[in-house]
């Protein structure tokens, strides 16, 4: 396993695609391994596409380029503006609610802050908002995707770890919501004290408040939608992601009637793209998965990291620590496909909720896509808004330290992630 390790780090520092540096670690343990055939390798390859629950990431991608195209986006906009534009860093606020809103809708934290940068962004700078700062609003911001519903990372978790996908989804609903209070109540500090304008001068009324949430109540009725289906037991996680696609037709289509051959052709474009990316990581990672397994490398984890250490919150302490670490040199999707069977195991054996720990997974390995030096939503955000990674960082200290409040205060208080998902399941 040293040598896999050693291996793809290799192939990432000289710039080659993840599926590639995962995919020839993985043949080269089979090549150099006495035991195994190299038939193994390919049979892992094509036993990870043979998945029923994995279906559920295609469809929930092409969902949400649909719902992009349907006018859904600009809806949502438009309710979060009413609701929290007249607080202090207004357009900060709008940023956050949208990325809460949206995370029913995207799934994705990267297309997210991509989406937010375009559209929020140069109105945020132009209106005297801090360019770093700005910047470091929506990228953080993001993070609320990656546990609201229905989220891709985890989707996958579950896969790979072999956890409820339902339970999943509805545990991350109360840690979104808090991540975004976390983040609007620094916002609101911040803004305050350097007087940025807010975004609409007058508080809402009861009638232009529900007159925005009218207009944008298909999109904020799709995850109450999803998580009610899954509960009920009419749809399992892969079936609702059909069912979503449905959902964003009919929408787009009768309900908004905005969506026409050409948008239906453009989503099915982006969202071929962004499935093929996934998926390569995806199979190239089965390889991986079954040699982490094969070599016991759970057991000699455990022994090494966590020598010493009886507390079970402390040991998942250590573990986020690590992570946080290796998400800002590597991709989250890549961490959980890769350590998901390596940590798993370790929790449960300690008497760790599966469900606890994949929220506090995905928050934390989450965070390092918007932290120096290789966050992927960081530089996709920056890039987009011409801001420099030092100003960014400067400014996204208070978020960060706000999401890492949060995380060891879920770690330590168990029920602010587990009440949900067992008052809905037991």
């Amino acid at each position: 396993m040293g040598l896999i390790t050693l291996l793809f780090f290799a192939f990432m520092i000289v710039g080659m695609p993840v599926a590639f540096a995962i995919g020839i670690s993985g043949f080269v343990f089979f090549l150099n391994d006495p035991v195994m055939p190299i038939s193994i390798a390919v049979q892992k390859i094509a036993t990870m596409s043979q998945s029923f629950p994995l279906l559920a990431v295609p469809f929930f991608v092409f969902a949400g380029h649909l719902m992009n195209e349907s006018g859904i986006t600009d809806r949502l906009f438009k309710f979060s503006y009413v609701a929290v534009g007249w607080m202090a860093g207004g357009l900060a606020q709008v940023a956050i609610v949208l990325s809460t809103v949206m995370g029913g809708v995207s799934g994705s934290a990267v297309a997210d802050a991509a989406m937010e940068a375009r559209i929020l962004g140069p109105t945020m700078i132009a209106k005297g908002y801090g360019k770093g700062f700005s910047a470091a609003a929506i990228a953080v911001g993001s993070l609320i995707t990656a546990t609201i519903p229905p989220s891709i990372g985890l989707i996958l978790y579950g896969y790979v770890g072999n956890v409820s996908i339902g339970r999943l989804f509805i545990a991350g609903i109360i840690p979104g919501l808090l991540m975004m209070i976390g983040l609007m109540t620094t916002t609101y500090l911040v803004a305050k004290r350097r007087g940025y304008v807010v975004a609409n001068t007058e508080r809402p009324t009861f009638k232009a408040l529900a007159s925005a949430v009218w207009g944008a109540k298909w999109a904020l009725f799709f995850p109450v939608a999803l998580v009610l289906t899954i509960r009920g037991g009419v749809f399992t996680p892969s079936e609702v992601g059909a069912f979503a696609v449905v959902y964003a037709f009919l929408v787009g289509f009768l309900a908004h009637k905005e969506l026409d051959f050409e948008k239906t052709k453009r989503a099915f474009a982006h969202a071929i793209s962004d499935i093929g990316l996934i998926m390569i990581i995806i199979l190239m990672s089965g390889m991986v998965g079954f040699a982490i397994i094969y070599l016991q490398v759970p057991q000699g984890i455990s022994s090494w990291m966590l020598a010493g250490i009886e507390s079970p919150a402390m040991i998942v302490l250590v573990i986020l620590v690590f992570l946080l670490i290796a998400g800002c040199f590597i991709e989250s999707t890549v961490l959980v496909l890769l350590l998901t069977p390596i940590f798993v195991p370790i929790i449960t054996q300690v008497g760790i909720d599966p469900v606890h720990f994949g929220i506090l997974m995905m928050s934390i390995v989450t965070l390092g896509g918007m932290t120096p030096p290789v966050g992927v939503a960081m530089y996709a955000v920056c890039s987009l808004m011409n801001v420099k990674i030092e100003e960014y960082t400067i400014e996204a200290l208070p978020f960060v330290a706000t999401i890492i409040a949060l995380i060891l205060a879920m770690l330590f208080m168990p029920g602010l992630v587990l009440w949900l998902p067992n008052l809905a399941f037991g």
